[in-house]
Parts: structure tokens; sequence; C-alpha cells
């Protein structure tokens, strides 16, 4: 069983769960970042992705790469610039390990990673599943150039993981304090006409499937970490109002408000993706979460 565990990314809440699992079954884990003591049972080695500078310790007694890294979505609106930066802080951070795999003895035999179920984007009612093909527009691109940059490990003989994973529902992160902040304030509703498919999952089972993925080293190839049960925006948002016991009477906000607000990132929210998660449960992973409504009453609880 892999005992040595190198995170990108693990200042993220994704990061930050997975890492104190990891340290809670005995795993040695180690964390590149820009800023040293992210967690003090955790070695952080230091790295600067843009100046092209990793710490060559980082790999030393490494046999698993999970690969959490990259600038924020939704943090910023789409200029030139920033599609830029979410693209290269994906690529670049995972070509630098590759890079560094190259040219110095190492143990590293699997490397697991994240991308997104934007790689699929806005579909309507069609589901996706991992062979779908990818669509033409930024977010579907940002994830294949991801997926192909990870795929390069292929060339150094690592088995290879990818995770296309859907909206992380994490009272302490993500999309969901997001939506659950105007239904605490009484103006929740859903978005556009409502009926764009949620793909979502637990934060429990996100971190679960990487554990999965570290113990069963016969696991590989591409998944959607997605839960088996898709919802409508407006079905998770009624869920989320029952379960803060909040009414909803607001009209729904205007899909020409928030193309105006902003821009070509209202795709992340007015798009429709509909996700399978068959794969994964064919490949023996047990969903702890398959609801919304046991799923939101586990966070909120």
């Amino acid at each position: 069983m892999s005992k040595n565990i190198l995170i990108t990314g693990a200042s993220g809440s994704v990061g930050k769960r997975l890492t104190q699992l990891l340290l809670n079954k005995g795993y040695r884990v180690s964390t590149l970042s820009r800023n040293p003591g992210q967690n003090p049972m955790a070695k952080t080695f230091l790295w600067d992705v843009n100046q092209g500078i990793i710490d060559a310790n980082c790999i030393e007694g490494i046999d698993t790469i999970i690969h959490l890294a990259g600038a924020g979505i939704a943090e910023k609106r789409w200029t030139d610039a920033r599609k830029k930066e979410l693209i290269d802080s994906r690529t670049k951070s995972i070509r630098l390990i590759y890079d560094l795999l190259k040219t110095r003895e190492h143990l590293v035999d699997s490397v697991i990673s994240a991308s997104a179920i934007g790689y699929y984007s806005d579909r309507g009612d069609d589901l996706m599943t991992e062979d779908s093909s990818p669509n033409t527009d930024f977010m579907a691109h940002c994830c294949v150039e991801w997926e192909n940059a990870v795929d390069e490990g292929n060339k150094l003989g690592l088995r290879i993981v990818k995770f296309r994973t859907g909206v992380v529902l994490d009272k302490d992160g993500g999309a969901l304090p997001q939506l659950a902040k105007p239904i605490k304030l009484y103006v929740g509703s859903p978005i556009g006409n409502g009926r764009q498919w949620i793909p979502w999952i637990h934060w429990q089972d996100v971190v679960d499937m990487y554990m999965h993925s570290i113990e069963d080293i016969s696991f590989k190839g591409t998944y959607n970490m997605v839960a088996p049960n898709p919802v409508t925006n407006a079905q998770l948002t009624q869920a989320v109002a029952n379960q803060l016991h909040k009414p909803l009477w607001a009209p729904n906000v205007p899909a020409f408000i928030l193309k105006l607000l902003l821009g070509e990132m209202s795709t992340l929210v007015l798009g429709s993706t509909k996700v399978s998660a068959q794969k994964i449960q064919d490949a023996g992973f047990k969903f702890k979460f398959t609801e919304v409504p046991s799923a939101l009453k586990e966070i909120y609880g």
C-alpha cells in the first residue's frame, strides 16, 4: 500500500480534508505550496509555478502524487489574462513535477489528478459519460489542456487517474456557501429557468474516492466524480432552502442579468451538465451520499 503522498493544491477545501484523512490513516503527507506551514503534520515544500521553481527534495520517498493545484475558476472575471492563468496553473504545475521526475531518481508510480465536469460543459439534458466528447467552449478547453498535461505521465510509466469533479457540496468552501447565502437572507431563488442539471457530490465521497484510487493500484483512467443522482438547479436550491428552513419566494434570477454581470463565466451557473457516475460504481466505489437531502442534512447537521 502507498504510504508517502505528495499533494499539490492542499490549501483548498478538498486538499485540506484529504490531507487530514491521509494523516489520520497513518500516511506520510507532504505538500507543494507557495507558502510554508499549511498543516503542521504535513511537510511543506516550496514551489513557484510561474517562475518554474520547485524544491527537488519534494519527491524524495514519494510514491503517489495527488494533483489538485489550480487557480479558482470562479474567483475572477475571465479576461484573456485570467484564462491563461487558469490553464497555466493546472498544466505548468504538473509539467514542472514531470520535468523533475525525468532528472532525478524517484519511487513515484502514480499520479492522481483532479479535472472537472467542465470538460462536458453545457450539454442540456444529455447524459455525459467518460467516453463523451469534450465541448468547445473555454471551460472544456481548459479541462482538455489539463488532462493532456497530466497524461504526459504515461510516457514516464506512471499509473494515471483523472477525476472529472462535479459541484462539491461543502459548507466550508466551493459553491454551496454562495448558494446558501441568499437563501439565508430570504432572497434565494433558482437561477435562469432552473432546469439546468447540477452534477453534485458530497465532499466526503470526494475524499473517499481519492483514498480509493490511492489504495487500489489497479484503479486507473478517467472517472466522473459525481453522485449517482444529479438534480436541477431548482431542485438543489429548494433542497438547501428546506434544510435551512427558509422559504423561497423571490423570482428566478434572469439569465440575461447573469450574462451581463459575469460575461462568459455565466456558463458556470447557467450551463446544464448531466453526468453519469456508473463507471466509478462499476469499479467498486460505494457512495456514502447518493441523494441531495441526506447529503445536506449531514453537511448542516
